[in-house]
C-alpha cells in the first residue's frame, strides 16, 4: 500500500514564518521523497531563491519544480492575493522522472530524454513562443500530454526547475511507470451551436455561416445583452473547438470589440475562413457544472488510491468565478476526498498540447 505524499501550506506576510509553518506541518520527511512541488505567491517573488534554498536544505529533497502566482492553492483552500506558500513532496523512483531545464526554443526540446511519457511544466508568459514550445514538447513525450500553467504576477514572474529560472518552459518529465490521470474543466458553457467562419481578416470576423457576424452574436446572447453590448463584456466569450478532441474541448478567447456599422466582431485570436467557433457564457453555475463533470470523469479514470495531485486554475477563476472563498478547491475535495493537492492560479493553463484560458487542469498521482 503506497502512502499519500506529504504536503503543507501557510499564509504569512513574512515568508520565513510561512515556510517554518509548512515544515511543522510536513513533520518527518519520507526517505523516498525525491521531487518537491513549490508554489509561491507573487508577494514573495523576490525571495524565491531564498525560499527554494530553505526547503531544499530543510527537507533534503534534491529536486524541485514550481512557480510564482497571484494566488496559490492546496487541498480545500485558496490563497488569492495574499502572501502564501504551498509545498508537496512527491515520492518517485529516480528512474521515473527527470528535470526539464528551461526550453526557450523548439531546438531545445530535441535534447530531452527520448523515453519521456508525460510533462508537468510552468511557463514564462513573456515568451511569445510558448504555444509553439507546448506543441513541440507534446509531440516529444509519448503520451502527447503536457500539463501546467504560465506564471502570474503583479510584478516579476519566475519558475522553478531545481533552481529559479525564467524565459521559457520548464518543469519535470515523468516515465510511463508513474500512475497518473489528468483532466481539464472549462469555465464557460456554449450558448448555441457551432458556426463556420465564412469571412475573416486576422482576428476580425465578418460573417458566420454566410451571415453578418454581429447579427449572429446578438441572436445568441439574447435581447437584453444585445441592446447593451458593453454589459456582455466579461460575460460572453468565443470558443474555438479543439480539433481532434474526444471531450469537446475548446479554446476560450475574449471578444475584444464590435463594429455595429459593419457588423464585425473582433476576438483575441487570429482566425481564418473555414474555422469553427461558438459563443459561450461565463457564469458560476456553468463553471460548477463542468467542474463536477470533470471530477466524476477523473475519479473513474485513476484506478488507484490518490497519493497526491497538482491543480492549475485560471487567475480569473477561484472566488471571482465561484462566488465564495475556497469554493473551487472545496468542490474538488468534496468529490475526490481529502488528498494532498497543491497548485496555483495561472496566467494561462496548459493541457495536452494547448494553452487555455478560464480553465482548471487537474493531475492526480496514484
Amino acid at each position: 500500500m503506497t502512502s499519500p505524499f506529504k504536503f503543507a501550506h501557510a499564509a504569512d506576510a513574512d515568508w520565513t514564518h510561512a515556510a517554518q509553518a509548512c515544515m511543522n506541518q510536513l513533520g518527518a520527511i519520507p526517505a523516498g521523497a525525491t521531487l518537491g512541488f513549490l508554489y509561491v505567491s507573487d508577494a514573495f517573488a523576490g525571495e524565491l531563491d531564498a525560499i527554494l534554498a530553505f526547503f531544499r536544505s530543510a527537507t533534503a529533497v534534491p529536486h524541485w519544480t514550481g512557480s510564482v502566482g497571484v494566488g496559490v492553492c492546496a487541498t480545500g483552500v485558496e490563497y488569492l492575493e495574499t502572501p502564501a506558500l504551498a509545498v508537496m513532496l512527491g515520492e518517485f523512483d529516480a528512474a521515473d522522472f527527470s528535470m526539464l531545464p528551461v526550453l526557450r526554443s523548439t531546438q531545445d526540446i530535441e535534447t530531452q530524454p527520448a523515453n519521456a511519457y508525460f510533462a508537468i511544466v510552468h511557463g514564462d508568459p513573456a515568451n511569445s513562443r510558448i504555444q509553439e514550445l507546448i506543441e513541440g514538447l507534446s509531440a516529444h513525450v509519448s503520451s502527447g500530454f503536457v500539463v501546467g500553467g504560465l506564471s502570474s504576477s503583479r510584478g516579476e514572474t519566475a519558475q522553478i526547475s531545481d533552481g529559479v529560472v525564467s524565459g521559457g518552459l520548464s518543469g519535470v518529465l515523468l516515465s510511463e511507470r508513474v500512475k497518473l490521470a489528468t483532466r481539464l474543466t472549462q469555465g464557460v458553457s456554449p450558448l448555441g451551436p457551432r458556426h463556420r467562419i465564412t469571412n475573416a481578416n486576422k482576428n476580425v470576423i465578418g460573417s458566420l455561416d454566410h451571415r453578418p457576424a454581429l447579427d449572429v452574436m446578438k441572436e445568441e446572447i439574447g435581447e437584453v445583452l444585445a441592446r447593451d453590448l458593453r454589459r456582455a463584456a466579461g460575460y460572453i466569450f468565443v470558443g474555438l473547438p479543439v480539433r481532434g478532441s474526444d471531450t469537446g474541448d475548446y479554446l476560450v478567447r475574449n471578444i475584444l470589440g464590435v463594429d455595429p456599422q459593419n457588423d464585425l466582431v473582433a476576438i483575441g485570436e487570429v482566425i481564418a475562413p473555414g474555422d469553427e467557433m461558438l459563443f459561450c457564457r461565463r457564469d458560476q453555475q456553468s463553471a460548477e457544472d463542468d467542474l463536477q463533470r470533470m471530477l466524476a470523469a477523473i475519479g473513474a479514470q485513476l484506478n488507484a488510491p490518490i497519493r497526491g495531485g497538482v491543480y492549475y486554475s485560471c487567475l480569473g477563476r477561484g472566488e471571482h468565478m465561484f462566488g465564495a472563498p475556497n469554493r473551487e478547491l472545496g468542490l474538488i475535495r468534496d468529490a475526490l476526498g481529502d488528498f494532498p493537492l497543491v497548485g496555483f492560479f495561472a496566467n494561462g493553463e496548459i493541457s495536452h498540447n494547448r494553452l487555455y484560458g478560464y480553465t482548471g487542469v487537474l493531475t492526480l498521482f496514484g
